[in-house]
């Protein structure tokens, strides 16, 4: 889970992570009011979940209440596309009006899990302002680590060995040890996947602050965070998504032209990587897990069909815990009830699949059944060609 930099922001509060002082605005006018309540020249940033906002216009530094009014009016109720938004952008439905800051120095810092370790990693570099990948191809040297040790946590002189590495001054490197400590403490206690800052600066009188904030939550910890769920914009989230989430299902919107119904994260990455090798791309991933029973199945198939992306239909099942003949009958009900129009290829294996096979054969519709996956690649080929032409 996402939520909006200006969220963020109040949570870095909370935690003893300097910020900038600003307002949330949904109306160029509250924007003007927001100007008028600091003092001195303010940003006007579109909060939207996607990064590459400056360049693409959405941050904005003005002088004025006047002139911040007629920044937020060219940013709200207007799409702000990103290299992160894709080409349709996203709307922007609020802005975030704060008092400017004199930089001196850019710094990055993030914390996120480093899965080759298994372990959470901080990371720092000098080259702040930029993002990590790209400092990651450009300048790996200036990327600096530490690994953090779950049942020990992080060390004081941890924080203060990596800050020591970004050549500050003696105050400003205890200032930083002294945020990089307080931004572990919230990655772990808000069951977080990611913190950023970027950057994080040292103004002109040497104070620390973090300019940007970026936050992504484990879905699987919500449930100790009620306070953190409310944080969610769904407006900012795909509606397929949501609705998958609704119903207890594993969806992520793709930008393929195959949709994938798949039991078992594992397999639905191999059948994802088995659509491209047939030609084609993936146009989700939907996990329907080994507890669904008919009526989820049924409504997975239903998102499926309401992308408009969607030429053919993959469903790839393994019967374990979810039987194949659960899964045929809930695809047979589906497919009776949405008049589905593309081609659906389907491919069974495991427990009762004989039953599923049976009940695809009964049930007087036309599904393009294949015995294996190899076969799978040939038919997802051959469809799109014959939709094609």
């Amino acid at each position: 889970m996402k939520i909006h930099e200006y969220q963020a922001k109040e949570l870095f509060s909370s935690f003893s992570i300097p910020v900038p002082a600003g307002k949330i605005a949904s109306t160029p006018r509250e924007a003007s009011e927001a100007a008028a309540s600091l003092s001195g020249p303010v940003v006007v940033k579109a909060q939207i979940y996607a990064g590459g906002r400056g360049k693409a216009g959405g941050v904005r530094l003005v002088d004025s209440p006047q002139e911040a009014e007629g920044a937020a009016e060219k940013i709200l109720g207007h799409p702000l596309v990103t290299h992160q938004t894709g080409p349709a952008g996203r709307m922007v439905n609020r802005v975030l009006v704060e008092e400017a800051t004199a930089v001196k120095t850019e710094i990055y810092l993030g914390i996120t899990i480093d899965r080759s370790r298994r372990l959470p990693v901080i990371m720092a570099s000098p080259a702040g302002g930029m993002e990590i990948e790209q400092i990651a191809m450009d300048s790996p040297e200036k990327i600096f680590k530490e690994w953090i040790f779950p049942e020990i946590g992080l060390r004081g002189f941890q924080a203060y060995r990596l800050a020591l590495k970004l050549g500050l001054s003696a105050p400003e490197t205890k200032q930083v040890a002294r945020v990089i400590s307080n931004l572990y403490r919230l990655f772990v206690e808000r069951d977080c996947m990611l913190v950023e800052i970027n950057p994080l600066v040292i103004d002109s009188g040497g104070s620390v602050i973090a300019l940007d904030a970026k936050i992504n939550f484990d879905d699987s910890g919500l449930f100790r965070h009620p306070e953190i769920e409310k944080l969610r914009d769904p407006n900012e989230e795909n509606p397929l998504e949501l609705e998958a989430k609704k119903n207890n299902l594993n969806y992520i919107k793709l930008d393929g032209n195959v949709g994938c119904l798949v039991n078992g994260a594992g397999l639905a990455m191999a059948t994802m990587d088995l659509i491209k090798l047939a030609g084609a791309a993936p146009a989700n991933f939907l996990d329907v897990g080994g507890s669904a029973n008919e009526e989820m199945i049924e409504k997975g198939f239903s998102l499926l069909l309401s992308d408009p992306d969607v030429r053919a239909v993959f469903i790839n099942i393994f019967g374990g815990i979810l039987r194949c003949d659960i899964l045929a009958r809930g695809i047979v009900a589906a497919v009776k009830r949405l008049e589905v129009k593309v081609p659906v290829i389907v491919r069974l294996e495991g427990t009762n699949v004989e039953q599923g096979r049976e009940i695809l054969a009964k049930s007087g519709l036309e599904f393009l059944r294949a015995s294996d996956l190899d076969e799978a690649a040939t038919l997802i080929a051959r469809a799109l060609q014959g939709e094609e032409k």
